[in-house]
């Protein structure tokens, strides 16, 4: 690898944390300087990103034996047969630059919202950038762990310093219910560390060899529901949600876009990443389950998402339906539903990212978000209109943008899969409802009289505030209209997975073959 690419990742990752050390150094006061520093700094990060993909099949950037690209590795910690080992592959390169151009955008659209303690607020974004970009590029056990914890600090101070009224609970929520699943993810992790040794003699967190490693079911069981704890809280599956909702109202709106458009997907990925490859007859025993708690996120979140007076809470609520068709796909476990289930994990993050950042636009206006206040917004506010309409399209899943392919794959996914086409046609009625409740608010607010005169001034959208939006209605358009574009990056680590997965179950036996009679903690007493 050229010396200018070997340390690519690493300059995409701490790349954030240059701007913090830049911003250490600028008096409180001048509030405009740190902000210029993070916002440049956040563009540099996106703009060091793009490298990843224009050359992300060049053959001298490959791996051969693994197909992942990029890859640096040193070791850390060899005591313990821990390494600093980054690399990606087609699943993590779409996350790492949905994360830092996320990342950018809501460091701009924070320009006006943010007054007090500004450098404090600027760093923790840029440390919470370097967080999630490291979990998406972490391929040792050890190293993912540490990102995944330093990216609970900066987000719960986000939440608990610069929310809303009630944002002491929603942040101490949110970290109580992420750390309890992260010290289960870790239970997991060390198991199937000490099986390892126990079988090769060699103790090791790299993750690319433990997920060819084959473990026994009664392992796989239990690490499963380890894993499925620690990730499905990050997700949230139901019925694991419940401190999305506050985390998302308290949360300032830039906290709100990352949250919903990166931190969930991390709960996803890890799914991906981690419990199919690695634990396959498990994967397989739990699939009904799995996918149960899917169908009910789906109907349940665009449920309670149609009772919602605040807007902010109700596209908080969607996110739980919409991540319901992401784990739907993910469970499904075919090629085209986990190619579509990767791709709505990007959509989601444009179209929710945007309502977020809408939202967002009306409150630094109106300080309300009750649906209530408003009405006839489009007579004042037609650009604003617009762009609101587009997203909500996109969210809906309208044919010509993002959001419609990304359903589309899930549920052609699996129709396709043995036995699995009734919780396809279950899942399209979360389509229907998705439509209706997103509707409704954009009706309620957009259209009818325009009676509150407070709302009869209200500006029309700024050259910066219109700048946030113009990526993500690029993107939405582009994936809508030309899909093949970026599922060519996911063909070869999806069809792994699914090579693995379902290969493995059906040689295997039953999935409803005999209870595992030993916990995992048995395989950690083994160990020397």
């Amino acid at each position: 690898m050229e010396p200018n690419m070997r340390h690519i990742l690493n300059i995409v990752c701490y790349l954030p944390l240059l701007g913090v050390a830049l911003i250490v150094f600028v008096k409180p006061e001048r509030k405009t300087a740190v902000k210029w520093v993070a916002n440049i700094t956040a563009f540099l990060g996106f703009l060091v990103s793009i490298p990843l993909i224009t050359s992300f099949n060049d053959p001298q950037y490959i791996d051969s034996s693994t197909g992942f690209r990029y890859v640096f590795e040193v070791n850390w910690i060899p005591l313990i047969g821990a390494k600093y080992k980054f690399g990606i592959d087609g699943i993590s390169l779409l996350l790492v630059l949905l994360t830092t151009l996320l990342g950018f955008i809501a460091i701009l659209s924070s320009w006006n919202a943010v007054t007090e303690r500004v450098k404090e607020y600027y760093a923790f974004l840029l440390l919470l950038q370097t967080g999630m970009l490291g979990v998406f590029m972490a391929l040792d056990f050890l190293l993912f762990y540490v990102f995944w914890e330093v990216m609970l600090v900066p987000m719960y101070f986000l939440i608990g310093v610069w929310g809303g009224p009630r944002k002491l609970y929603a942040a101490i929520k949110f970290f109580l219910y992420t750390l309890a699943g992260s010290v289960l993810m870790l239970v997991g992790i060390l198991a199937i560390y000490f099986y390892q040794y126990n079988t090769t003699g060699i103790y090791s967190f790299d993750i690319l060899p433990l997920q060819k490693l084959g473990f026994p079911h009664d392992l796989q069981y239990w690490v499963f529901l380890a894993f499925f704890v620690g990730f499905a809280i990050k997700v949230p599956m139901f019925p694991f949600h419940t401190w999305l909702p506050d985390a998302h109202v308290e949360a300032p709106t830039a906290g709100s876009v990352i949250l919903a458009g990166v931190l969930l997907k991390m709960g996803t990925y890890g799914f991906v990443r981690f419990s199919l490859p690695m634990l396959p007859w498990a994967t397989m025993h739990f699939l009904k389950p799995m996918l149960i708690l899917s169908l009910i996120g789906i109907i349940y979140g665009a449920l309670v998402a149609m009772m919602q007076k605040d807007m902010k809470s109700l596209v908080a609520y969607s996110s739980v339906s919409h991540l319901g068709f992401v784990m739907l796909g993910v469970f499904a476990a075919t090629p085209v539903a986990l190619q579509g289930a990767v791709l709505q994990m990007v959509n989601h993050g444009i179209s929710t990212g945007a309502l977020f950042l809408i939202v967002g636009v009306i409150y630094e206006r109106r300080h309300s978000r009750l649906i209530t206040e408003y009405g006839g917004l489009s007579q004042v506010m037609p650009v604003y209109a617009t762009v609101f309409l587009i997203m909500t399209l996109s969210s809906i899943g309208m044919p010509g943008l993002n959001g419609f392919i990304g359903e589309l794959f899930i549920l052609q996914g699996t129709f396709a899969a043995p036995g699995l086409w009734m919780y396809a046609a279950v899942a399209v009625l979360g389509i229907v409802l998705g439509a209706a409740y997103m509707l409704w608010l954009y009706q309620r607010v957009m259209f009818g009289k325009l009676e509150n005169p407070l709302n009869q001034n209200l500006p029309d959208l700024n050259f910066r505030e219109l700048a946030t939006f113009v990526p993500l209605i690029i993107l939405a358009f582009w994936i809508g209209i030309y899909p093949s574009y970026f599922t060519r990056f996911l063909d070869q680590p999806v069809n792994a997975i699914v090579e693995r997965v379902r290969t493995d179950y059906f040689k295997a036996g039953r999935a409803e073959g005999p209870l595992p009679a030993s916990p995992v903690i048995h395989a950690i007493r083994a160990a020397p």
